[in-house]
């Protein structure tokens, strides 16, 4: 099961109207204690001033509600910019107007008898509906910057749950043509060995046993340890032994400190196998196979050296399709990102190394 983010449509729903109830109360109560406060700086205000001010406050708070309701019902957080910008501007302004004219009596009570005579109430109404516009334009930048924030995070959540579910399925793909390809090979050493060796073969069907339980095992982890990798390969070369018998030679040099590091399962096993098939199998005189490990600039570097070339001298020897070569590359690209490579080159025109490389820290 892959560790993936799964967003719960009713969840965030539910998470949405607890953040909308909670901006709106503090939201609202810091701006009444604000105009309050500020009122208070400029005059001593009454109490009826101080009670009118909350009550416009409270209009206002109405009116956001009632806007948002609109808002969700004519889906206007799914419009493109421009589209959404004029009907923010027409909303702004009737929505400012109707807020004023909800809050006239109010005027009208608080400043019968007191209006200065400089300011008519014409002036007075004009000023309000300009005032109540600009508050509703910056609560609607406010609502619908977190929604637009907000659709712009749930957008890279699903692009990262898509791009996991590619890669968990690529993967699985590449899993599936590596272990098919394995036990092929695996069984036809074990029917070489069962005409001639019988007690050798039941050890072999031990250790063919000991294969197939970790290539079943191994799918289900994107990565094993090495050592686990080294283990079964050691199971893989003891039957190949015995169908080659001295033909084919072994040479291990590995580094202590790479045995715990990570690596994808069947790595290390597509490389050997590779080896034996194109430069043990195909040479009557057999060769060397070596598996060097070490940690160099903060990667695991994996070499499998064995006898031959890239280029088949004769038209009756075969040569390597790359295929399981291509597949491992592509499934340390899928787990460790573009810095882990997988080259085949020659060394000599005699030797050949297949050598992975692979950052210690995962993309």
């Amino acid at each position: 099961m892959s560790n993936v983010l799964i967003v719960n449509p009713p969840a965030e729903r539910s998470r949405h109207v607890k953040l909308y109830v909670f901006c709106q109360c503090v939201g609202w109560t810091a701006w009444t204690l604000a105009y309050v406060g500020l009122g208070q700086l400029q005059r001593t205000l009454t109490s009826n001033e101080i009670w009118i001010s909350i009550a416009l406050n409270l209009i206002g708070w109405l009116i956001t509600h009632l806007y948002r309701v609109l808002i969700n019902a004519r889906g206007w957080k799914q419009l493109a910019w421009f589209a959404l910008l004029w009907r923010i501007i027409v909303a702004s302004v009737l929505l400012g107007v109707l807020w004023t004219l909800a809050a006239w009596p109010l005027y009208l009570y608080c400043y019968t008898g007191v209006m200065p005579a400089k300011l008519s109430f014409a002036a007075l109404l004009i000023y309000s509906a300009f005032n109540c516009t600009f508050l509703l334009f910056a609560w609607s930048a406010f609502y619908f910057g977190y929604h637009i924030y907000d659709r712009y995070r749930r957008s890279e959540v699903e692009r990262a749950q898509l791009a996991a579910t590619v890669k968990e399925a690529e993967l699985r793909a590449l899993k599936s043509q590596v272990n098919p390809h394995f036990i092929f090979n695996s069984l036809n050493s074990l029917r070489a060995l069962i005409d001639e060796d019988p007690a050798r073969a039941r050890q072999a069907v031990t250790q063919l046993s000991n294969l197939l339980r970790y290539s079943l095992q191994s799918g289900q982890f994107e990565t094993v340890p090495f050592e686990d990798e080294l283990r079964v390969v050691n199971d893989y070369l003891a039957l190949e032994q015995v169908r080659h018998e001295e033909r084919l030679q072994l040479r291990f040099d590995i580094a202590p400190e790479t045995l715990a590091l990570p690596v994808p399962p069947m790595l290390l096993q597509t490389l050997v196998e590779n080896a034996v098939k194109y430069g043990i199998a195909t040479r009557p005189e057999g060769g060397e196979i070596a598996i060097i490990a070490r940690c160099v600039g903060g990667a695991l570097s994996i070499q499998v050296t064995n006898p031959g070339s890239l280029t088949s001298p004769s038209p009756s020897r075969a040569v390597s399709t790359g295929v399981g070569l291509r597949n491992a590359a592509e499934r340390l690209r899928l787990l460790f990102g573009e810095r882990a490579t997988l080259h085949l080159r020659a060394e000599t025109p005699s030797l050949v190394i297949a050598e992975a490389v692979l950052p210690l820290a995962r993309a």
